[in-house]
């Protein structure tokens, strides 16, 4: 921070310069201009900004549905790769794909940026990210803000924050007042780690004597730092078009916590489901954490999603379809569990996130699909 003299002082001496945030918004302005829908009306600048909700009156009876989230700390490592234009796509993902949790269409989303001092190079990078997000999920990027904090925050740090609206018509709600004994569990794959556990990982492949984020490794096939910066994959359109082609009755969007806290939080406490470890493989990159940080199992299913990043409820019936309908969609998935009564003091692995919900348990020993050479020359915590 500039020392204040005996001489006037200014905005920029203080830290804070206007006319770079002028920059960074004159740079990020195609980028916002292509991820937009019909329905946004005014101008690009705005004091806020505006959706036409005339076409809600299709809908007999329009629920709104809210989320707000960020990306932790896998914005560390962005900023230590200087790579930007990623990062928003996680923030995408982790908004609207708790929105389309419960059936909503995602609908706009806003973000809000964080940083030490504005460099517009950045700035429009982050933004381009979350552009691209948006557009994947079919959501205009409504507004945004960018705040400038000297003093609280170094020069080239941000954080990033979004919070996305969506509608879904009452009766087509999805939750747990629709899932059944009986019903069985449809797996979506992950694309890496999305941005859960990134505390965790970092610790274990960042720190001092450890592989650091320029270092190749062969079960990763690309150096960690391009491992940890894999964009989150956005299931919005997938279960989405899912919905209107087979009965589903809930999704479970699988971050932070892992697969059983969040898909027994859309359980009815009186179900249960079993997941069978051994109908996929986690991803190398859990499997290396857990070698390197002599980490167990259950800690890592505790903060991983290991490898499943959305899951289905749906009647037995509608399994196939889902699978091969998802399949068609270039989504890898497979029928990993089923649901069934829950027994009188029935705990499961982990309780619901944030909650009341029903009982989860993992059972079996996950596959390894490594090659035997590699399954042989190492060996994981995650595998028994």
């Amino acid at each position: 921070m500039t020392d204040v003299g005996t001489g006037p002082v200014s905005y920029a001496a203080a830290g804070v310069s206007v006319a770079e945030g002028e920059r960074a918004v004159s740079l990020m302005r195609a980028a916002v201009a292509a991820a937009q829908r019909p329905e946004t009306r005014g101008q690009f600048g705005g004091f806020a900004g505006i959706f036409d909700a005339s076409g809600l009156t299709r809908y007999r009876q329009p629920l709104l549905a809210t989320s707000t989230d960020g990306v932790g700390t896998k914005v560390a490592v962005a900023r230590a790769m200087g790579i930007h234009d990623t990062i928003g796509i996680d923030l995408v993902a982790m908004v609207v794909d708790d929105l389309v949790v419960c059936g909503a269409e995602p609908l706009f989303l806003t973000d809000y940026i964080a940083v030490g001092r504005v460099i517009p190079e950045q700035i429009a990078a982050i933004v381009s990210g979350v552009a691209k997000g948006c557009q994947a999920a079919g959501c205009a990027l409504l507004g945004g803000e960018t705040a400038e904090h000297p003093g609280l925050m170094e020069p080239g740090e941000y954080d990033l924050a979004g919070a996305g609206t969506g509608v879904v018509e009452a009766d087509r709600l999805l939750g747990p007042e629709r899932v059944r004994a009986g019903d069985v569990l449809v797996a979506m794959a992950s694309s890496g780690l999305h941005a859960n556990g990134y505390s965790l990982a970092r610790m274990v492949l960042l720190g001092q004597g450890r592989p650091g984020l320029h270092q190749h490794l062969d079960e990763l096939g690309r150096t960690v730092g391009e491992e940890l910066l894999e964009p989150t994959r956005i299931y919005a359109s997938h279960c989405l078009s899912l919905a209107d082609e087979v009965e589903i009755h809930a999704y479970s969007h699988v971050t932070g916590g892992g697969l059983a806290a969040n898909l027994a939080r859309v359980l009815p406490e009186s179900l249960a489901a079993e997941i069978d470890r051994g109908t996929w493989s986690p991803p190398p990159i859990v499997r290396v954490i857990g070698s390197l940080g002599e980490i167990d199992q259950a800690e890592l299913e505790r903060t991983f999603n290991m490898g499943i990043g959305m899951v289905a409820v749906l009647p037995e019936e509608c399994a196939a379809s889902a699978v091969q309908a998802l399949t068609a969609r270039g989504l890898p998935s497979w029928v990993c569990g089923r649901l069934r009564d829950r027994r009188p003091g029935e705990r499961g692995d982990a309780p619901a996130k944030g909650g009341a919900g029903g009982a989860v348990s993992l059972v079996g020993s996950y596959r390894d699909d490594r090659p035997p050479a590699a399954a042989s020359s190492s060996s994981s915590s995650s595998d028994s």
